[in-house]
Parts: C-alpha cells; sequence; structure tokens
C-alpha cells in the first residue's frame, strides 16, 4: 500500500514539473523531470550606433537545480541572442550551466523603435551533474575568476537608486543593467520609454539610478544591476 501511494505521488509531482507537450517553448525537451521558469520582458537597445550595445540579464533556477536547457521568446527578429556558458567536456548540464544563467542580447537590426525578448529556462535536477577534470601543472584550466552578483528590484513610478557591490576582498571589473516587464506580451514603445535607467561606478559599488513615469501604472517592472567582481586567490 505504502508503495503504491509513494508511486502516485511521485507521478503527481512529475505532472507538476513536466510541461505541456502544447508549451510554445522548449527550454525543457529531452528532460523528463524539469521545471520551466521565465523572465520578464527586457528591454534591448535599438540603437543605431556601431558599437550596438548589448544588455545582459540573469535567471535562476530554485535550489537543487541546475540549467538543462534554454529558449526565447523575441519581439523582433533582429535580436541576436546568445547565453554566457562555462568550458568543460562533454557540454552538459552542470559543466556548461549552473543553477544560474546569464543571457546577453543585441540588436543588429534597423528601423525598430524597441525591441525586447523574454528569457526561459528548463531546470533539472542536480544530483548526477558533472565535474571537471583538473588538467597538468604549470597551465591552468578554464574557471570562474570572476563572480557576477546580481540585483534585481521593482521599478515603481518615481525616482531610486539600485546598488550591487562586490564582497570584501572582490574587486569590481565590469558593470551592466537591464529593464524588464512582466507581461504576457512584449512592452510596447511608449511603455518602454516610462522607465529609464543610468549606470554609473562609484568605488567597488554598481549604482543604477532607475526613473519611472507615472504612466507605468500598476504594470511590473524591473531592474537588474549586474556587478561582475574579480574573485582574488
Amino acid at each position: 500500500m505504502r508503495r503504491a501511494l509513494l508511486l502516485v505521488a511521485l507521478v503527481g509531482v512529475a505532472s507538476v514539473l513536466v510541461p505541456s507537450a502544447a508549451s510554445a517553448t522548449r527550454e525543457c525537451d529531452g528532460h523528463q523531470v524539469c521545471v520551466p521558469i521565465a523572465g520578464p520582458w527586457v528591454v534591448v537597445s535599438t540603437s543605431s550606433s556601431a558599437e550596438r550595445p548589448a544588455v545582459e540579464y540573469q535567471l535562476t533556477c530554485p535550489r537543487g537545480y541546475v540549467v538543462g536547457g534554454l529558449d526565447a521568446e523575441l519581439s523582433h527578429r533582429a535580436i541576436d541572442l546568445a547565453f554566457l556558458g562555462l568550458l568543460g567536456s562533454p557540454v552538459n548540464p552542470g559543466i556548461s550551466t549552473t543553477r544560474s544563467v546569464v543571457f546577453r542580447a543585441s540588436f543588429v537590426g534597423r528601423g525598430a523603435s524597441v525591441a525586447s525578448f523574454r528569457p526561459r529556462a528548463g531546470c533539472i535536477p542536480a544530483a548526477g551533474a558533472g565535474t571537471r577534470i583538473p588538467t597538468a601543472a604549470s597551465v591552468f584550466p578554464p574557471g570562474q575568476p570572476a563572480i557576477r552578483r546580481v540585483r534585481t528590484v521593482r521599478v515603481r513610478p518615481g525616482t531610486a537608486t539600485v546598488a550591487q557591490a562586490c564582497r570584501a576582498g572582490e574587486r569590481l571589473v565590469g558593470a551592466s543593467h537591464a529593464v524588464g516587464f512582466e507581461r504576457r506580451r512584449p512592452p510596447s514603445a511608449s511603455l518602454a520609454r516610462t522607465v529609464s535607467a543610468s549606470l554609473s561606478i562609484r568605488g567597488n559599488r554598481v549604482v543604477v539610478v532607475v526613473r519611472a513615469d507615472a504612466e507605468l501604472g500598476g504594470v511590473r517592472a524591473l531592474v537588474q544591476v549586474h556587478a561582475l567582481c574579480e574573485v582574488r586567490r
């Protein structure tokens, strides 16, 4: 009787974790047990400058899970989207990816007033994930000389300051920020313009000043601040 009840419970859990076949995105394809998660619609600069500024956004799986699959929804075909993976072999969850994943997007088209993407990740149990094998002495295998400290805050009408610092013993070596909107559809150009953000560096801290117009209303908007910190060993 206990075994029967346990089997029923496990089937119930699996039905919750596995997305339906009708899902429009494929972040959980190939995984029997998978928790799909989605971020907000992240605004991508449509600037026509030669530098083509990129935006980065981090998604994090629940504790005990690693990223096993990725997908995204785009509001414009000209968004070039990739993710930051770790070096290692084989290319696998737990080796190429960890609990968090950073998406990096830039707009490579022209003539668009607004562009955005919605990142998605399929989270799988971390048990059994691969490990790295050290290489010979006198050379170093790729590792993590820098760690990303991330803070995500909800934006409300008015002006606010959001800061993210490196920890004691770390040194700031990079910074970025992103603005996103949690809604079913991509934000319109008028909605995207209701939130603006400017970044500055103050010592070992990344400081972002966010301004949101009253027209933002009840729309849930987010700002995410990234501090890339050198890990001293």
